[in-house]
């Protein structure tokens, strides 16, 4: 009887975010310096429907679907990478992904490659093969230098990223000005109008990833109390770290390629789920991945009006509003629930 109970409570709470989800989605991309009728854009009115109409669905509308996705994918990843590190402090970079990706970016820029594949520039290509070989990377030695310790895992992770952010603080110092300035504003996060087909191709992939890691759900439960405690109850802890592993690092590694390095989603959004909703991961995955996506769409907005005509890196957004979001939750709602399922 618990998880049909389980269930029903999850499409309690789920379904309702999804529709929030889909009306703030809506608000956002009618949003912006220039008005824009929907009923015109839809073509319910008789003026202005080409205007309006490009605007809303080859502008702004793919920009709001990208940050969603991207917000999805980093909430979901830093709530299974705070689950298998045991650390509240885990989000999708930890394991020197950030600096993979970044070490890519500059790579291209530097060699000024102009190719493109499936529509993706080659920052975005070299961004995703950095950050895909960085995870590789850290956990082949982490496994090698300790098999059944995830602190070697991180330890492995600080020291691949800090050794892949001096190589990208070289490579920078020798770059020009307008090399310096792409990769710098990539570096702190950047939302930008895509292809549908780029949409197509990076949303599934991140939906699979969250698909998945929902059904290791129960297994992330029984890790996030410890290896020995998971063993006990007969979850092969080796299989579910790898396999939660890959898949976490793979969809960050989408949002990655997407929109550059944007903080915060992957670490204070998990941690907000967690504090109203508590820490079953069965409830925690999806509902993060929704709120996250919100949370990414809100701020990406706010880059795109603040300072309009000009745009702020989201990264800067997310930072700035996300902290004291999460300051206001953790004092509400700290004493009610354990939040750190230990």
């Amino acid at each position: 009887m618990r998880e049909p109970l389980t269930m029903r409570l999850l499409l309690a709470r789920l379904l309702p975010a999804a529709a929030v989800l889909c009306a703030v989605m809506l608000v956002c991309a009618l949003v912006g310096t220039e008005r824009v009728s929907l009923a015109r854009a839809m073509g319910l009115a008789d003026a202005g429907t080409g205007y309006d109409y490009e605007i809303l669905f080859r502008i702004r509308l793919p920009r709001v679907v990208l940050a969603a996705i991207v917000g999805a994918a980093l909430a979901c990843s830093g709530a299974v990478l705070q689950a298998l590190l045991r650390n509240p402090l885990a989000d999708p970079y930890i394991l020197g992904i950030s600096s993979g990706a970044g070490l890519g970016t500059i790579i291209a820029v530097i060699s000024g490659v102009q190719w493109t594949l499936l529509g993706r520039s080659p920052i975005a290509v070299f961004a995703f093969a950095g950050a895909l070989g960085t995870v590789w990377l850290v956990w082949l030695i982490g496994r090698l230098t300790g098999r059944r310790q995830v602190t070697h895992l991180l330890l492995a992770g600080v020291v691949v990223n800090a050794f892949f952010s001096a190589m990208i603080m070289f490579l920078t110092s020798i770059a020009n000005s307008s090399q310096v300035h792409a990769t710098l504003f990539w570096l702190m996060g950047n939302i930008m109008e895509e292809d549908p087909l780029v949409l197509w191709i990076s949303g599934g992939f991140v939906l699979s990833g969250i698909v998945a890691l929902f059904f290791m759900a129960p297994s992330l439960n029984a890790v996030s109390f410890g290896e020995a405690d998971a063993r006990a109850m007969g979850v092969n802890t080796g299989l579910v770290q790898a396999g939660a592993f890959a898949v976490a690092a793979l969809i960050t590694a989408v949002a990655v390629s997407l929109s550059g390095l944007v903080g915060f989603a992957g670490l204070i959004v998990p941690h907000g789920v967690r504090l109203v909703f508590g820490p079953d991961h069965r409830q925690l995955l999806p509902l993060s991945s929704v709120m996250g996506a919100i949370f990414l769409v809100l701020a990406d907005t706010l880059a795109r009006m603040v300072v309009a005509p000009a745009q702020l890196p989201v990264g800067v957004v997310t930072a700035l509003v996300g902290g004291p979001f999460f300051l206001v939750l953790l004092v509400r709602y700290s004493r009610r629930v354990d939040w750190l399922t230990r």
